[in-house]
């Protein structure tokens, strides 16, 4: 319930829409209008207008009755989730992984148009863009973003494909919709992305989905290695079993600890 404070520098609404986002649960992923607005103690009236706001900044999604948070809403928290949450989760992971496969690898989830870097262990500096927490990316061009894709349902993934405006950024990049669409089905159908120097000459990777209690993909672990030293082949056959291990220990350890 939201409670009565009131004085010269209380924002009521302020407070009240974040106990909306806050009636959404692991226990509770989506909620129609009359049910957020008996959770959070207000009117109908003031839910709606509540909701369709969030809606309206990306926070929140609906089909018309239900609503749903977005991953937009981590972004009200990045600072505390990439320093202490999902960094220290992961990180051990992130770690073995490196080693075992002497490349770097991060992990990053969905903020249309773009992926967003939530995590990252790097061991040496392979693409012109410095990257680190927060950094953003196109998702169509990179492995990590057609995992997250991959994910996404059939009118989400339709929705993304007829607005894109696809820029070739290396004469392998594609850009058709058609070709995109095709691309992010195998991915879906694989359980892992290979993309090979699409979003920049010399730079392959390859990526795995991570996933929530319910079996939702909501981030995406991934390697990257120079063309020099890996092949399309060598990632397939020797990153992708440590890759997908990883990816399998991360989504377990968040079920457990309830993350995201």
């Amino acid at each position: 319930m939201v409670s009565d404070a009131s004085t010269g520098t209380f924002l009521q609404g302020l407070e009240r829409g974040l106990a909306v986002i806050r009636a959404f649960s692991a226990e509770a992923p989506s909620l129609t209008l009359s049910e957020v607005a008996r959770e959070v103690g207000i009117t109908p009236a003031t839910a709606r207008r509540i909701l369709l706001t969030l809606e309206e900044l990306g926070y929140v999604r609906s089909d018309h009755r239900r609503f749903s948070l977005t991953p937009r809403v981590l972004a009200l928290g990045w600072a505390y989730l990439s320093s202490l949450d999902l960094g220290e989760l992961a990180g051990p992971f992130m770690e073995e992984l490196s080693a075992k496969t002497r490349e770097s690898c991060s992990i990053a989830t969905l903020d249309l148009p773009d992926i967003v870097y939530v995590a990252r262990v790097p061991t040496s500096r392979i693409m012109t863009v410095a990257l680190g927490v927060g950094a953003r990316l196109p998702a169509y061009p990179t492995s990590m973003g057609r995992v997250l894709l991959a994910g996404l349902p059939e009118d989400e993934l339709t929705s993304y494909l007829d607005s894109l405006q696809a820029e070739a950024l290396t004469q392998r990049t594609i850009t058709s919709p058609d070709n995109l669409r095709a691309t992010i089905a195998q991915a879906r159908t694989d359980g892992y992305a290979l993309v090979d120097q699409e979003l920049e000459q010399g730079l392959r990777s390859i990526a795995a989905p991570i996933h929530n209690s319910r079996g939702r993909v909501i981030a995406a672990l991934n390697v990257s290695a120079h063309a020099s030293r890996s092949t399309p082949t060598s990632l397939r056959t020797e990153a992708l079993p440590h890759l997908q291990q990883a990816a399998a220990q991360i989504t377990t350890a968040l079920t457990h600890r309830g993350n995201f």
